[in-house]
């Protein structure tokens, strides 16, 4: 007989890759990142509230703003004069929260006391008339049907004074059909606007942000929109069809030498 020894393995101790520390993007608020990257809530207000000037002969003194997230507009709204009020109507009471730690917090008692969050349905919510809603940012997109669209655009009809006006931006450009990503530097990362998905036969239309870092960290898919990718022409028609007497485009002129919008509307 012959004994073979048995030989018997090692163990190794597990390894651990040691953390670097946090990251760029763990030390990141989303919604701050939103508001530095998309929004200009300065440039907005200005607009709509010269816009009403003119064609009423009148100043505007209340808002609704539809789909507000963290309500940045209607809290600039608000700081413009001390008559100013808004309603800022949204679902998600995350991001209302937020708005009450950061953005409201901000004003004075005064503008705290003009300005009303809202967690209710815009197709449902109820408030007093008001001189101007606001569906910015392209969230009415979430209504993918001309019945749901049409319904929203009746309610927000029925909110408005005898004078209000609708204001809302509207998504367009041969670019805005195709699967693509767009990347813009700001000072301290760098927003990516995805365009992930589209459907050329229903017009669904995917679209993600995402935020990303010098340190090499991202946040990936910060935002994701769900939508229906709507033309001016059916808008126009169905802003018609729910009511309204006229509607009226504002078209954003280009710079020549970037190709790019250059904050001038005709």
């Amino acid at each position: 007989m012959i004994s073979v020894p048995l030989m018997t393995r090692k163990k190794k101790k597990p390894t651990y890759r040691k953390r670097q520390g946090i990251t760029l993007a763990e030390k990141a608020d989303r919604h701050v990142l939103y508001e530095k990257a998309v929004q200009c809530v300065e440039t907005e207000v200005d607009m709509v509230d010269e816009t009403f000037q003119t064609l009423r002969g009148r100043t505007a003194a209340t808002i609704r703003e539809d789909f507000c997230g963290t309500a940045n507009t209607s809290c600039e709204w608000v700081g413009r004069r001390d008559d100013n009020r808004a309603f800022a109507v949204d679902l998600d009471d995350d991001v209302l929260a937020w708005s009450r730690l950061h953005n409201i917090a901000r004003l004075n008692d005064s503008g705290t006391g003009r300005i009303m969050l809202l967690r209710e349905d815009v197709l449902t919510v109820q408030t007093p008339a008001v001189d101007m809603v606001l569906a910015m940012n392209f969230s009415y997109q979430v209504f993918k049907t001309r019945q749901k669209l049409g319904q929203y655009f009746r309610t927000v009809r029925d909110a408005l004074a005898d004078d209000g006006i609708l204001f809302m931006d509207a998504y367009g450009g041969y670019e805005s059909f195709r699967e693509m990503e767009e990347s813009t530097e700001h000072d301290d990362f760098t927003y990516v606007w995805d365009q992930s998905k589209y459907n050329p036969i229903n017009g669904d239309f995917l679209c993600h942000i995402h935020f990303t870092f010098a340190d090499g960290s991202k946040i990936k898919r910060a935002f994701t929109y769900d939508w229906r990718l709507w033309t001016l022409p059916e808008l126009e028609e169905l802003l018609l069809e729910a009511g309204f007497s006229r509607t009226l485009v504002h078209w954003e002129g280009t710079d020549p030498k970037t190709g790019e919008g250059n904050g001038v509307y005709t």
